[in-house]
């Protein structure tokens, strides 16, 4: 049976697994650790897919695991599930681990030239393209989708999306500038080369406008917020419609495209790559 069939397999089981069984998953988390298989995937026209038998295999491994002791030190006490420790890395990954309290779990993908600034968190099925900068005090959710020579600056959070299983996770595209305390949630997709500024918080109940397309992006029944390539968005508000609103002088959250990338931009994100 292929990988895949094998992990459908396991899940299908719910409980009471053997020896065999946690050979599988052992196979899974390798593949994961390595980029072979993914949680989601880009097709040639651009869309993103969800792989939802990856999305079952890494909850297998929660049904499958233990708690166990991963304390490194007397002082510094850690208990979790024995199939998601510390992920190994060495030297030969090319993964730069500054000092200072990083972690990344088992199962998560990160490509040669990642820089991990401490401390940061990486979750398990997560996938970090090559040059990404991961800030401090940043999170890469279960199962996020980030791109090539992403920046995510300090205290942004990336939300992921393990269940339901048949949802797209969040997605950040290549070359995207994610500003610090910014917040990406729900399956959020920010396609290539977009600014966030910092504070910019995206979720699925969060309506985006478009200043310079006339437009108002939200999320459907069918299809995930998106951001456009290129834009560049900061927080915004917009007035409360209801009288009680109006009487209260009351306005609502709102991320705002003020515009796309330009040449001023461009020489402002440049800085970026002395970072890495």
């Amino acid at each position: 049976m292929s990988l895949r069939e094998q992990v459908e397999e396991l899940f299908a089981k719910g409980g009471e697994f053997s020896s065999t069984d946690r050979e599988v998953f052992d196979a899974f988390k390798a593949a994961l650790n390595r980029g072979e298989v993914r949680a989601a995937e880009r097709g040639d026209a651009g869309e993103w897919r969800v792989n939802s038998w990856v999305k079952r295999g890494i909850l297998a491994g929660f049904r499958m695991g233990a708690l166990a002791e991963m304390s490194a030190h007397a002082s510094l006490r850690f208990f979790d599930k024995d199939t998601y420790p510390v992920r190994a890395t060495t030297i030969m990954d090319n993964v730069r681990i500054v000092p200072g309290g990083s972690s990344v779990r088992d199962g998560a993908y990160l490509a040669p030239g990642v820089v991990c600034m401490p401390p940061m968190y990486v979750n398990a099925g997560a996938y970090v393209g090559e040059g990404t900068m991961i800030d401090s005090h940043a999170l890469v959710g279960s199962c996020a989708q980030i791109g090539k020579r992403v920046h995510l600056s300090a205290a942004a959070q990336v939300g992921g999306v393990l269940e339901p299983v048949g949802a797209v996770p969040v997605v950040i595209e290549d070359d995207v500038l994610v500003g610090g305390g910014c917040g990406i949630y729900e399956g959020t997709i920010v396609r290539a080369g977009a600014v966030l500024a910092p504070g910019t918080i995206l979720t699925g109940a969060t309506p985006v406008y478009d200043l310079v397309r006339g437009e108002v992006y939200r999320r459907t029944e069918r299809a995930p917020l998106e951001i456009p390539a290129g834009a560049v968005v900061v927080p915004g508000s917009r007035a409360v419609a209801s009288e009680r609103g109006r009487e209260w002088g009351l306005s609502l959250y709102a991320p705002v495209i003020v515009k796309y990338r330009d040449e001023k931009t461009e020489r402002a994100v440049k800085l970026e790559d002395y970072l890495r």
